[in-house]
């Protein structure tokens, strides 16, 4: 497997089978001239994951990619995006994309206030290679997660909830998203690579920049 982080929340994972990406958001970018893509993955519809100018552009010029959203973000999903390339997942849900097995899990944003509304969320779980995107909750799947991306930065999150979860999960490598709320994440990083489980990798990945996983 072969990941690209394209800042924030926006991964590309590419398989022998298919190229995904997930969450190409308002923070976001070096993925706008992909060409190859099967699918684009959202986790919900924040602007920081979901942004409809952009899933436009990205579906003119990947015409044999489908659109995998949730219920509420296929409320807004451009009108320009043929329904026959939509395909809406809701939690505990497992489908294919390019015979790359794919599982939902969790269903709720995390918590940001109790005054706020707590919109859906998917994160996505990739069987073949334990890797998840847990979208903007801290869900922790039956399935054993070898590969996490790990959200660092939120209104919805403190350091100390990064760490624990890292712990909980207990993954063999770990790599940073959900970052650019803050200038500098790297203050962030030098906690979580000093508190992360023993055995556990975790991995800045260079912006845009392919890595092998």
């Amino acid at each position: 497997m072969r990941l690209t982080h394209f800042g924030h929340s926006c991964v590309l994972v590419e398989t022998g089978d298919a190229q995904l990406l997930i969450d190409p958001g308002a923070f976001s970018e070096g993925f706008e001239r992909l060409e190859q893509l099967d699918a684009v993955l959202i986790t919900h519809k924040d602007f920081d994951h979901f942004v409809p100018d952009t899933i436009d552009a990205l579906m003119r010029a990947n015409t044999q990619a489908t659109l995998v959203v949730e219920p509420a973000t296929a409320d807004e999903v451009p009108e320009s995006v043929d329904a026959a390339r939509r395909q809406v997942v809701s939690s505990g849900e497992t489908f294919s994309i390019a015979d790359v097995e794919i599982q939902t899990v969790g269903g709720r944003h995390a918590t940001i206030h109790p005054e706020v509304e707590r919109i859906p969320n998917v994160g996505f779980y990739f069987p073949a290679s334990g890797l998840l995107h847990p979208g903007d909750e801290f869900v922790q799947p039956s399935a054993n997660v070898e590969i996490l991306a790990l959200p660092i930065s939120g209104p919805w999150l403190s350091l100390a909830d990064a760490v624990e979860y890292l712990r909980a999960i207990d993954p063999a490598v770990a790599f940073p998203i959900h970052e650019a709320l803050h200038s500098r994440p790297a203050v962030y990083y030098k906690y979580v690579d000093a508190l992360k489980p023993p055995q556990t990798s975790f991995q800045i990945l260079e912006h845009s920049s392919p890595t092998e996983l």
